[in-house]
């Protein structure tokens, strides 16, 4: 588990701000669900639009979450072939997975746009929101990976924030 130091820095102002959005779509979901167990169980009852309000929240804690994990290196790595290859290949490797990224990325915007775009006329069931607000989560995740994914281009390398775990 990562911990901030003083030798860290302090965290940029929009990395605590996405961590803020984080932590209140979390209590939004945590009291929206509770409340609707309380009502089923003790009133036999449930309000229907705190279940469009939680999945709405849990789509955009996991668009969020995604790029604060990659701006903070965080994500799950996979190392079994780069870290037996010599320097010069696994940097090929690096740019070469990278520009893979970029291509999914690619595909998710343009999808994701084409979702934005059909979700403005067609709205939620219960509480009638544009659908495209729960798209435009992706949109925002696949412009998110793609800033990472330049930023870690431009520097020649992922961020570098795992801590050396070791299992004993």
């Amino acid at each position: 588990m990562q911990t901030d130091s003083p030798a860290a820095g302090p965290k940029p102002r929009l990395q605590r701000l996405a961590e803020a959005l984080m932590v209140l779509a979390l209590a939004g979901m945590v009291i929206a669900v509770f409340v609707n167990v309380v009502l089923r169980y003790v009133f036999h009852t449930s309000i229907v639009s705190y279940e469009e309000i939680s999945r709405l929240l849990f789509v955009w804690l996991v668009a969020i979450g995604a790029i604060v994990a990659a701006f903070e290196g965080s994500h799950l790595g996979f190392d079994l072939v780069t870290s037996r290859v010599r320097p010069a290949a696994r940097k090929l490797l690096f740019w070469l997975s990278q520009l893979l990224v970029l291509a999914c990325m690619g595909l998710l915007l343009s999808g994701s746009w084409d979702q934005v775009q059909a979700g403005l006329n067609s709205f939620s069931t219960v509480l009638g929101y544009p659908l495209a607000l729960g798209a435009a989560a992706t949109l925002v995740l696949a412009v998110g990976l793609i800033v990472v994914t330049l930023r870690d281009l431009r520097r020649g390398a992922p961020a570098d924030n795992h801590a050396e775990t070791s299992v004993e």
